[in-house]
């Protein structure tokens, strides 16, 4: 099954965005990551393969390929893969899987992971290799994840990320699932010093279309939005919307992203943030959630979810100010204008609906008595969603403000619709 990287490639504003973000340039720009840094010091301290031989940890035939692939120059490099590349696949295996050492484990995977930068076709000797021995081309880097050193794991990611990316073949479903649940758990783990890392693998991850499907089945999303809404840097947080901003490109997963309430989450980001790259990257999420639902529907209860989190204030004080990016501008004109026609469309019980729905209960003019003499049956359509919603909150928040609206709520309904009472209970 070949990659199907991103369907979106006739939208020019994507490409724009994907050439700027070339995998190389995103790789300068994580320059400054932890791991980035340590892999210049592990390239530096060169590893003696000369004892390894004599030790008879490696063979005769992967010394002699390790010791001419281990050079400076990368014309050499070149001329050695084009006539044995199988051995390059074959020797590179054989060490990781026979060198305990994790110094040494390290120093591999940096020259792996320098080799499939050098020229990204490179991953293919991996697969070629797994065909002609029929072996898994992931077990050997799906069990380095295992170890208990930062930074082979981290590395081993960037590898299998590299590999699953730039490669025809794409990941098998339960290798991918283990991968993607990996790199998840990373996002959560308390204090990680490699987050960077592991969000530049899931920015490379999401471009492709059946690698989100599965990220969302391994429950990505709230992850995502869990770390975005505690503290995370503003680098992070850049890297964590851009994964949100690709998986809004597939108008299936644009239409649902809202229930995991995406857009209070980044409304509040957008309100704090001071880095204009992080404005830009989250102005463009909100555009595709208008833009990329072929739901109308759904695009206009987005639209009404921005207006409630206070977005169209937001958008006024950026039209005073002056962007380095006209990106950025004709996204604040675009929104503005859709989030002022939705005000206007916006019936009451459209805007009530969509304040229940995301959770931010609050004395807004729809919880009035006026309002539920009009619309009290109302909560009967669809199955009695928002009376079921309601009834959620009341259930599960902790917050005072939402449980009392949401109380006040129940009591106005039962007041006004004749079997209301009955249907509560």
């Amino acid at each position: 099954m070949a990659n199907s990287q991103v369907p979106v490639g006739t939208d020019p504003k994507y490409q724009d965005i994907m050439t700027s973000l070339d995998d190389d340039k995103i790789d300068m720009l994580a320059a400054t990551s932890a791991l980035q840094q340590q892999a210049t010091d592990i390239r530096a301290d060169r590893v003696n393969w000369q004892s390894y031989l004599q030790s008879q940890m490696i063979s005769q035939e992967d010394y002699k390929f390790i010791v001419a692939f281990d050079v400076p120059e990368s014309s050499k490099r070149e001329d050695l893969l084009k006539s044995d590349r199988l051995q390059c696949a074959r020797t590179f295996l054989n060490l990781l899987g026979h060198v305990s050492k994790d110094k040494t484990l390290r120093y591999i995977l940096v020259l792996i992971d320098d080799m499939l930068q050098e020229d990204r076709t490179r991953v293919e000797i991996f697969h070629e290799y797994a065909n002609k021995t029929k072996e898994s081309v992931w077990s050997p880097f799906l069990n380095l994840l295992n170890r208990q050193d930062g930074i082979i794991t981290n590395m081993t990611a960037r590898v299998i990320a590299k590999i699953a990316c730039w490669s025809q073949t794409a990941m098998e479903r339960s290798d991918l699932h283990y991968y993607l649940t990996w790199l998840k758990d990373q996002l959560m783990a308390q204090n990680n010093e490699y987050i960077q890392s592991v969000a530049r693998c899931l920015q490379m991850m999401l471009r492709i279309d059946e690698y989100r499907f599965a990220f969302i089945s391994v429950d990505g999303i709230s992850t995502l939005l869990s770390v975005l809404s505690g503290r995370v840097n503003f680098q992070v947080q850049y890297q964590l919307i851009f994964c949100i901003w690709v998986l809004t490109f597939n108008p299936l997963l644009a239409e649902k992203m809202n229930k995991f309430n995406v857009i209070p989450i980044l409304a509040d980001i957008l309100s704090d943030s001071v880095k204009e790259k992080v404005t830009r990257i989250i102005l463009a999420v909100f555009r595709n959630l208008i833009e990329k639902p072929e739901d109308a529907q759904v695009a206009k209860e987005h639209c009404i979810a921005m207006v409630q989190c206070k977005v169209l204030k937001q958008l006024n004080i950026f039209e005073q100010r002056k962007f380095d990016d006209e990106d950025v501008s004709a996204d604040v004109e675009f929104l503005s204008e859709k989030l002022h026609s939705s005000v206007q469309d916006l019936s009451s019980f459209d805007e009530y609906a969509t304040e229940i729905k995301s959770g931010r209960l609050e004395w807004s003019p729809v919880h009035k008595s006026k309002f539920w003499r009009e619309n009290a049956q109302r909560l009967n359509e669809k199955n009695y969603e928002l009376l079921r919603i309601l009834i959620h909150h009341l259930e599960t928040s902790k917050d005072p403000l939402v449980l009392s609206v949401a109380s006040f709520d129940i009591g106005e309904y039962v007041r006004h619709y004749p079997r209301g009472k009955h249907i509560i209970e």
